[in-house]
C-alpha cells in the first residue's frame, strides 16, 4: 500500500503545472515518506531536479536533496549540477557533503570561472572556506550571494590548492566574560539572561566568520575612542566593556521591527543620522547634545541620557523617527532596566 502511495505521489508531482501546489505536495512526500522511504524519496526529488517542467522547483529542490542525501550519495548528481546554472550554487554544498576533500578541485575550478555565475563561484569559495577551515570569507557578508568579483580572494584559493589543501583553523569565538555563567549583580543577572537566550540562537545558526548575537569582551581601543568622545554611567560602562553586543537583534511585542543593539565597535558611528551629519562633519540641529544612542528599532533611536546620571545609570528615552522634529518619551528609569526588558523580549 505505501509503495502504491508512493507511485501515485510521484506522478502527481511530475504532471503538476501549479506552483504552490507543487509545494504541497513535495512536504506531503517528504512528510509521509521521507523517513522510512527516503531512498526512494531522494530519487524522485534527484529526478525531478533533472527533468521537472517547473523551473524554479527544480533549484528549490536542491536543499531538500541535500538534507536527504547522505555521505557519499548523490556525487555524479551534485557534480553534474555544477555545469547548470540554475542549480549550481546549491550544488556545491552537495559536494561537500558527498565527496568532502574530494570535492576541493571541482569547486576550487568553479569558482576561478569567468564566465560562471558569480553567485556560483562566491558560493564556491564560501563553503570551502567553512569546510576546511580556511578564512577565505573574512570579514565578508554572511550571504555570498552578495559578494562582489573582487571579494573571492582567488590568488589565496589558488595558493591554497598549489599547497595541497591543508586544514585551517576556522575562526576563534569571540572571548566572554567569565561573569556571564555566575552573574552577581543585577546588570550581570540581565546580561545573563539575554545571554542564554542567545546562546540558543547560536546553537541553530552561527557563523564564526562574521559573528552574531554575541555579548563579547570589547577592544580596548573601541573603548578609548568612546571615552574620548563621553562621559558614560558606570552601568553601561561596564556593558561595553564586559559584554559589548556584537550584530544582536532582539525580537519581541515592543520591538516589532527588531531592535539593534550596539556594541563598542560601532558605537561612534551610530550616531551618524541622529547626533552627527558624516557628510558634512557637523552636529545636527535639534538634537539634544546629552543624549547618546544606544539602539534602535526600525531607526526609531532609543537613547541613554547622560545628563541625568544618577548611582551610575542613566535613563533611557526614545521617539520615533521622520516626524521633523524630535519628541522623546522616557523608556526605561535605567540602562539596567532596558537591558532587563530587552533580556526578558528576546
Amino acid at each position: 500500500m505505501a509503495v502504491t502511495a508512493l507511485a501515485a505521489l510521484h506522478r502527481k508531482l511530475f504532471d503538476e503545472t501549479d506552483g504552490n501546489k507543487f509545494a504541497r505536495l513535495k512536504d506531503r512526500l517528504l512528510n509521509k515518506h521521507g523517513m522510512d522511504e527516503r531512498q526512494a524519496v531522494l530519487d524522485i526529488l534527484v529526478g525531478y531536479a533533472k527533468e521537472g517542467q517547473l523551473l524554479h522547483w527544480r533549484n528549490f529542490l536542491m536543499t531538500d536533496i541535500i538534507a536527504l542525501a547522505e555521505p557519499g550519495e548523490c556525487g555524479d548528481f551534485f557534480t553534474t549540477c555544477l555545469d547548470v546554472p540554475e542549480l549550481s550554487y546549491w550544488a556545491v554544498d552537495g559536494m561537500l557533503k558527498s565527496m568532502g576533500k574530494a570535492a576541493y578541485g571541482p569547486l576550487v575550478a568553479l569558482a576561478a570561472k569567468p564566465e560562471a555565475k558569480l553567485s556560483a563561484r562566491a558560493k564556491a569559495v564560501k563553503s570551502l572556506a567553512v569546510f576546511s577551515g580556511q578564512p577565505f570569507d573574512r570579514g565578508l557578508m554572511l550571504d555570498p550571494g552578495h559578494w562582489k568579483v573582487e571579494q573571492l580572494r582567488l590568488a589565496e584559493v589558488l595558493a591554497w590548492q598549489a599547497d595541497g589543501y591543508p586544514a585551517g583553523h576556522g575562526f576563534a569565538a569571540p572571548a566572554t566574560h567569565a561573569s556571564l555563567a555566575a552573574p552577581h549583580s543585577p546588570l550581570e543577572k540581565a546580561a545573563a539572561q539575554l545571554e542564554k537566550k542567545l546562546a540558543a540562537r547560536r546553537r541553530r545558526e552561527q557563523d564564526l566568520a562574521q559573528p552574531s548575537n554575541w555579548l563579547a569582551i570589547a577592544d580596548p581601543a573601541d573603548l578609548r575612542q568612546i571615552a574620548a568622545h563621553w562621559t558614560l554611567p558606570e552601568h553601561y560602562q561596564r556593558f561595553l566593556a564586559c559584554y559589548s553586543p556584537l550584530r544582536v537583534s532582539i525580537d519581541g511585542e515592543n520591538y516589532f521591527q527588531g531592535l539593534n543593539l550596539y556594541g563598542a565597535a560601532e558605537l561612534v558611528k551610530r550616531q551618524h543620522g541622529y547626533a552627527w551629519n558624516p557628510v558634512t562633519q557637523e552636529s545636527i540641529a535639534g538634537w539634544p547634545e546629552h543624549y547618546l544612542v544606544i539602539a534602535d528599532a526600525g531607526a526609531d533611536p532609543y537613547c541613554l541620557d547622560l545628563g541625568a546620571i544618577t548611582d551610575g545609570d542613566a535613563p533611557v528615552y526614545t521617539a520615533e523617527h521622520g516626524a521633523g522634529t524630535w519628541h522623546f518619551e522616557r523608556h526605561a528609569d535605567s540602562f539596567v532596566a532596558f537591558l532587563t526588558e530587552i533580556a526578558a523580549a528576546a
